[in-house]
């Protein structure tokens, strides 16, 4: 009994340091503008009628920065923000890269919560420091 009390204890210290939280990094200039970015697209997005489902939906594959619902469809949507266009705007910045990685994440996602939703991928492009925001709906993907 002593030997299984003593395996409980060193597996709830294991679980117990595990579950600390690690000190945060602080935020870089870029991180903060981002995250900026981020609820000033997610803001637009609700007066359009979304609804917001998640934020910042990580898995191995890939991150998705908005996971919303637009009616009968669930969107995921990658938010950029480029101060200028001087190496390609907002827009240009989703790669086709970006975009495979982004619906890989979207598949985990559904696969897990939503298997039986359609689809959309949609990409904010936020340029310069006035805000000049766009849409675009259906960006990439299936």
């Amino acid at each position: 009994m002593k030997k299984q009390q003593s395996l409980f204890s060193k597996v709830e210290d294991k679980l117990r340091s595990a579950l600390q939280s690690k000190p945060r990094k602080p935020l870089t200039s870029r991180k903060k503008q981002g995250n900026k970015a981020e609820d000033e697209a997610y803001q637009y997005l609700l007066t359009q009628g979304y609804q917001l489902i998640e934020k910042n939906f990580s898995t191995k594959a890939g991150e998705v920065d908005l996971i919303m619902q637009d009616g009968e469809s669930t969107v995921f949507i990658e938010v950029r923000y480029r101060k200028n266009a001087d190496f390609g705007g907002a827009t240009e910045s989703v790669t086709p890269k970006k975009q495979q990685r982004i619906i890989k994440a979207a598949l985990a996602y559904t696969q897990r919560y939503a298997p039986q939703s359609s689809l959309r991928f949609d990409v904010i492009a936020i340029e310069g420091d006035n805000g000049n925001l766009n849409h675009i709906k259906s960006a990439f993907g299936q």
